[in-house]
């Protein structure tokens, strides 16, 4: 599954630079995750890094909309690593 960052989100830019997979870009207005890139940190963390740093609390969830296993979130690192 795929975090999302939702109209909480401030653009204050802390959660960018942690992404290990560059899966975090700059929106319109907010900023967004891409599900191709975004592999919840599995592969390179314990707990994915974005929500760790992000100073608005429950502002990056998890996409509903891709949920992937724990299995297939490791294949998708080592795919883009």
């Amino acid at each position: 599954m795929a975090m999302l960052i939702n109209e909480d989100c401030i653009s204050c830019s802390a959660c960018e630079p942690e992404c290990p997979n560059e899966a975090i870009s700059q929106g319109d207005s907010i900023y967004v995750i891409d599900p191709d890139r975004c592999t919840e940190c599995v592969g390179a963390f314990d707990t994915p890094k974005c929500v760790e740093v992000c100073p608005v609390d429950g502002c990056i969830i998890h996409d509903p909309n891709h949920v992937e296993s724990p299995e297939a979130l490791q294949s998708k690192y080592e795919r883009l690593h």
